[in-house]
């Protein structure tokens, strides 16, 4: 075989090969389920191959906790509360009031943190997605 004849052989025959792997992540892509019955909050959602970078979990904060300071980078996020009452801390922005059966919405590259301020147990859902350029 001539040379320019082997390197699209080859080439042809890596495509195909990382072709056949993207359908394969994109198979692992399927619908799911997940129970929020987990101590203290889990993670749900992982990101790749199970999504295409999307995370997302839960947490459970009893009265005065926090999760700490932290950026979720070049991602976005929302905070779906379930239970409870607290506050999110946003870097040099007002604090932001969460209660039930609200949605907080945290900008990519944004420091924040959330602390229960209420009497009984906050509970909610986090999910982090990569923002579009």
């Amino acid at each position: 075989m001539k040379k320019p004849l082997m390197l699209l052989a080859i080439a042809t025959g890596l495509y195909l090969g990382v072709l056949g792997f993207a359908e394969e992540q994109e198979s692992k892509r399927e619908p799911r389920t997940f129970s929020l019955e987990c101590a203290g909050g889990c993670v749900l959602l992982e990101g790749a191959p199970v999504t295409h970078g999307m995370r997302g979990g839960s947490v459970k904060l009893k009265p005065q906790e926090s999760v700490g300071w932290h950026s979720t980078g070049e991602s976005e996020e929302a905070l779906t509360i379930l239970h409870g009452s607290g506050v999110a801390n946003i870097e040099r922005k007002p604090d932001v009031l969460l209660h039930e059966r609200m949605l907080a919405y945290i900008p990519p590259g944004t420091k924040h943190n959330v602390t229960n301020t209420g009497k009984e147990l906050l509970e909610y859902v986090w999910i982090v997605a990569p923002a579009g350029k």
